[in-house]
């Protein structure tokens, strides 16, 4: 009875083995579903991503000089007075200022006609001195006459100026606040706001430890959230020498190319200056890497099996990293599914 109890010990034991010998051939046979991507020679850059925001070159608020007449002009592109958000070119009439008045007291009639008689006095002068007729003093008597008469010419000019608001640039039209045609409006009010962002301009801080990489001309590439699908390039056109001790950080100026008008004036936006680039390199994800005691180790696929390969790595940035070691051009890397993997998986690949 004991000896027949061993024997059934004994078999069930064989059974158990042969089950478990049986689960590891089944797990051997299992193919996990990965994706993959074949490795090229391409370009990468490493860059440095600040934030801040953008303001225009060119910002002029034009505000009258004199009380008068409001009467504002029309745009000659769109056949209506100027509005909101109208280009403007640089002598573009916006607004004209009535008042007769002030016109009468400027005396530009007289003024010219005096300036020219003075004028004429002058050469007239001129040609008696070289005859000996008047003196050296009479010469210039005339001389300096002429002079007062054109500079009261020039002023009278000046002053009727003060009649026109004309845009000093080209640019958009920011602020415009309404006045009803022919109303008197005082001294000092602002008529129109023009702000030129065809070339923008920002003030960023950068990390001390750039401060030996980052260099006047190196690229900047800008982005904001409304406008995610485009980039606005710009670069470095000034950086400060001094280290702030309180953020430990430096400044730095960027001149950036708004010539489609996407960015505006006090948009905030990510700025992610160029510090190092190669041009042929083997660049993988960022996010495929996984870190080993032994270093950092990637999959790749070689007739149907997952081998782990240790890499080392260069140039990064927020996505992608540049592979120094451990991958070969053409070789395929395993992109999604590489968490379950261990060294020597069976994989079917699914793209």
């Amino acid at each position: 009875m004991k000896q027949r109890f061993l024997f059934l010990i004994l078999i069930a034991t064989a059974l158990i083995f042969s089950c478990r010998n049986n689960d590891k051939n089944l797990n051997a046979d299992i193919e996990i579903p990965v994706s993959v991507e074949n490795l090229n020679i391409r370009y990468i850059g490493e860059y440095v991503s600040t934030t801040g925001t953008v303001f225009p070159k060119g910002d002029i608020t034009l505000k009258t000089r004199i009380t008068a007449a409001y009467y504002l002009e029309m745009n000659a592109e769109t056949g209506r007075a100027w509005q909101l958000g109208d280009r403007v070119r640089k002598g573009s009439l916006i607004a004209r200022l009535d008042d007769k008045e002030y016109v009468n007291s400027l005396q530009i009639e007289t003024n010219e006609l005096n300036m020219e008689l003075m004028e004429s006095e002058l050469k007239k002068q001129e040609s008696l001195y070289e005859k000996g007729g008047v003196t050296l003093k009479e010469l210039k008597t005339a001389s300096i006459n002429y002079s007062n008469s054109r500079t009261t010419a020039e002023n009278s000019r000046l002053q009727l100026e003060k009649t026109r608001i004309t845009s000093p640039i080209d640019g958009v039209i920011v602020d415009l606040p309404y006045f009803t045609q022919g109303s008197q409006v005082e001294s000092g009010s602002t008529i129109v706001k023009i702000m030129d962002y065809n070339t923008m301009y920002l003030e960023v801080k950068l990390p001390e430890k750039y401060i030996s990489e980052i260099k006047p001309g190196q690229q900047v590439t800008l982005t904001n959230y409304t406008i995610p699908e485009d980039t606005i390039s710009g670069s470095i056109t000034q950086l400060s020498p001094a280290i702030d001790p309180d953020t430990r950080t430096f400044k730095g100026n960027i001149s950036v190319v708004n010539s489609r008008l996407l960015l505006r004036p006090g948009m905030f936006v990510k700025a992610d200056i160029l510090v190092n680039r190669k041009d042929s390199a083997i660049v993988i994800p960022k996010n495929i890497i996984l870190s080993r005691q032994r270093g950092k180790t990637v999959f790749v696929i070689d007739r149907g099996i997952a081998n782990e390969r240790i890499i080392e790595t260069g140039l990064e940035n927020l996505t992608e990293v540049e592979v120094t070691r451990g991958l070969e051009k053409n070789e395929q890397i395993v992109v999604s599914g590489f968490e379950t993997l261990s060294n020597k998986s069976k994989v079917k690949i699914i793209r």
